[in-house]
């Protein structure tokens, strides 16, 4: 009877290792499944991974490659003549004159020699004019009129001549006459002569002119651009 109590036991005992045995084969193989489908899932996440971060990279390559490749071209300059520029090509273009009043005179050229003033390079006062400046032609000349009609001081536009600055006087200019300066009297008759023209009067003068006043007029820097086409003609 003893014995058939120990062999029940016994086969109790296995059998209950068989179980734990069978259940601990079972977890191990759920364990290695999962422990698989991680890896799988880790492998797939990095091969993503790699993928989006090689196309960055090769994003980056390019975009490096594109810069490079911009450092290296030079843009082109363009050279624009001065004839290709548009703007006014002549004072009379520069301002729009028409705002100022207007008069029609008689303009003659004269010199500072003696076939004008009588006087000879010798005299004392050559090319001094009646308000005590020396004549000059520049962006601002100096003109002779009837102070009684255009004070010392007056500054008109002439066309053809540019600007004009009374600053003397004559025994034959009298009215609506104006004698323009010009250095030779082979200038007088090549670039004016006599003519019946209309000019426009910027500002009467209060009868006084210096060289200091005249020298600031000439020194116009919105007007420079045309100062050597006026000593030029």
């Amino acid at each position: 009877m003893q014995s058939e109590v120990l062999s029940l036991k016994n086969l109790k005992f296995i059998l209950h290792a068989w179980i734990l045995l069978l259940f601990l084969g079972i977890f191990s193989t759920a364990e290695s499944a999962l422990s698989d489908e991680l890896t799988a899932d880790v492998y797939a996440r990095d091969a993503k991974d790699n993928v989006v971060t090689g196309v960055n990279m090769e994003n980056k390559r390019r975009t490096a490659l594109k810069e490079k490749e911009l450092n290296f071209v030079q843009p082109q300059k363009r050279y624009i003549s001065s004839e290709q520029v548009e703007g006014p090509e002549t004072l009379a273009e520069a301002v729009d004159y028409q705002q100022y009043p207007s008069d029609t005179v008689i303009a003659t050229g004269y010199t500072a020699g003696y076939e004008s003033t009588g006087k000879t390079p010798e005299h004392p006062s050559y090319g001094v004019t009646y308000s005590g400046i020396k004549v000059k032609r520049d962006l601002y000349s100096t003109i002779a009129a009837d102070l009684d009609v255009y004070p010392i001081g007056t500054v008109m536009f002439i066309p053809g001549y540019g600007y004009g600055v009374v600053a003397d006087k004559g025994g034959a200019i009298n009215g609506n006459k104006i004698d323009l300066y010009y250095e030779t009297v082979e200038d007088v008759y090549a670039q004016w002569g006599k003519k019946k023209v209309e000019v426009y009067i910027i500002e009467r003068g209060d009868g006084s002119l210096t060289a200091e006043e005249l020298k600031k007029m000439n020194e116009n820097h919105a007007l420079q651009v045309f100062r050597e086409q006026i000593k030029k003609s």
